[in-house]
C-alpha cells in the first residue's frame, strides 16, 4: 500500500469512527451543544467585524449554526450560502436576503440559494463557516471525501472557521496536500485560532 492509499483508508476510519461518535449524541445534548456554539461564536470579535458571511445548511449531525443567520441578516451582515453547480460539479456562493423565501432543497437535500438569488462575483468574504466529519488543532479538516469545500476555499478568501462537536475535534487528523486549512476551529466549549504560518 503507498502513502496515498494509507491516507485514504485512515480518512475512512476516521469518517466512520466519528460518524459512529455522533449518532450517540441525544437530542438534548445536540441542541444544548449547538447553543453554546452559537454564543461563543456571536462573542467573537470575528464573527462581530464581519460584513460578509458564508454560512452552511447544516445535516441532521451536524452542529446547528443555522439560527444565527436570520440575526446576522436582521444585524444588517451580508449573508451567503453555497448553491450546488451541475454544470461543473462545484459550489457557487449566492447571496440570500430572506431565509424563508430564498432557498430549496437542493442536492444531497441540502437547503440552497433558489434560482433567484444571484451567484456573487468573486470577493473576499470576511468569516466562512465550514463544516466537517473532524478537524484537529492545526486547523485540518476531513470533510466528506467529495472535496466540494477544498475547492471552494481555494477560490473564496477570507477567515475559514471550520463548525463541529467538541467530540470532532482531534489532536490530529490526516492530511493531504490538497487539503484546505482552517483558521479558526468552533466548538460548544472552544474558539481555537490557528497562528498564522511562519515564513519559510
Amino acid at each position: 500500500m503507498n502513502s496515498a492509499q494509507a491516507i485514504q483508508e485512515a480518512k475512512q476510519a476516521l469518517r466512520r469512527q466519528v460518524r459512529a461518535a455522533l449518532a450517540r449524541l441525544g437530542p438534548e445534548e445536540r441542541a444544548a451543544g449547538a447553543a453554546q456554539a452559537r454564543a461563543r461564536l456571536a462573542a467573537q470579535p470575528r464573527w462581530q467585524a464581519a460584513q460578509w458571511v458564508l454560512f452552511f445548511a447544516p445535516l441532521p449531525q451536524e452542529l446547528d449554526v443555522w439560527p444565527l443567520l436570520p440575526e446576522a441578516l436582521a444585524a444588517g451582515k451580508n449573508v451567503a450560502l453555497p448553491r450546488f453547480a451541475a454544470a461543473t460539479q462545484t459550489y457557487e456562493v449566492c447571496g440570500i436576503q430572506d431565509a424563508a423565501a430564498d432557498l430549496i432543497v437542493g442536492r444531497f437535500g441540502i437547503r440552497e440559494p433558489g434560482p433567484r438569488c444571484a451567484r456573487l462575483a468573486a470577493r473576499r468574504l470576511d468569516l466562512i463557516l465550514v463544516p466537517g466529519i473532524a478537524f484537529d488543532v492545526r486547523g485540518a479538516r476531513l470533510g466528506r471525501g467529495k472535496g466540494y469545500y477544498d475547492r471552494l476555499l481555494k477560490e473564496w478568501p477570507g477567515t475559514t472557521c471550520g463548525v463541529g462537536f467538541d467530540l470532532q475535534l482531534r489532536n490530529e487528523i490526516p492530511c493531504e496536500p490538497h487539503d484546505a486549512r482552517l483558521d479558526c476551529l468552533l466548538t460548544p466549549t472552544r474558539w481555537i485560532e490557528r497562528p498564522p504560518l511562519s515564513p519559510a
